[in-house]
């Protein structure tokens, strides 16, 4: 839960979380205005403006939870050429938006450590926090359980051998999650964690080199 970290970490989190939240919203927005449907660009979500993005409760769950949301884009598919692939762009366009970020901040942690470019504890903290907070929402967002972006792409996959399954995830997807959510409050057991913790550990190595 953030609200109990120290300020000074707090100082540092804040600002991540927001940015990489509304460039992962954004992301989805841009490439469905891409694939044609401007729905976002007309509801003027095309755009970092935390303010266009941030919904009111998902950010308190993240500070008193650890889990929360950003506002969804809306998404038009009648405006799609392809309307089950295009979704599934749109969808993971989130994710891969935060793999690119903390790829990004990868590279510029191996040249600092490299080569000492602005070498300093803070600034490496910052890195850290920025790519850890990045894999982990891309991970998060790929759990395939509604409202989660891998709903859309693995609930698409799935409905063409199995409609019923795929109905059903969309269905009964948000009380799973948030029984997962409560779970992991209420015991000392993350059911969530233990299911993240494993992919967030191999593309914090593949990205910085750092094994925890």
């Amino acid at each position: 839960m953030l609200f109990r970290l120290p300020i000074e970490v707090l100082i540092i989190l804040v600002p991540i979380l927001i940015f990489s939240l509304c460039f992962h919203e954004f992301s989805h927005g841009y490439i469905a205005y891409k694939l044609g449907d401007h729905t976002a660009a007309k509801n003027g979500r095309l755009t970092l403006n935390p303010l266009a993005h941030l919904d009111p409760i998902g950010s308190l769950m993240i500070l008193f939870v650890g889990f929360g949301w950003a506002k969804p884009v809306p998404v038009n598919p009648v405006n799609f050429t392809n309307p089950r692939v295009d979704m599934m762009k749109v969808a993971f366009a989130g994710p891969a938006s935060n793999i690119i970020l903390a790829f990004s901040g990868g590279i510029i942690m191996r040249f600092v450590n490299i080569f000492g470019f602005m070498q300093n504890e803070m600034f490496i903290q910052i890195l850290y926090f920025f790519i850890f907070i990045n894999i982990s929402l891309a991970v998060f967002n790929m759990i395939p359980v509604a409202p989660l972006d891998g709903s859309q792409i693995f609930g698409n996959l799935i409905s063409k051998s199995n409609p019923e399954l795929a109905w059903k995830m969309q269905v009964y997807g948000p009380k799973i999650l948030m029984g997962l959510i409560l779970i992991g409050m209420i015991t000392p057991f993350s059911i969530l964690g233990f299911l993240m913790m494993p992919f967030v550990k191999i593309f914090m190595y593949l990205f910085t080199g750092i094994s925890f």
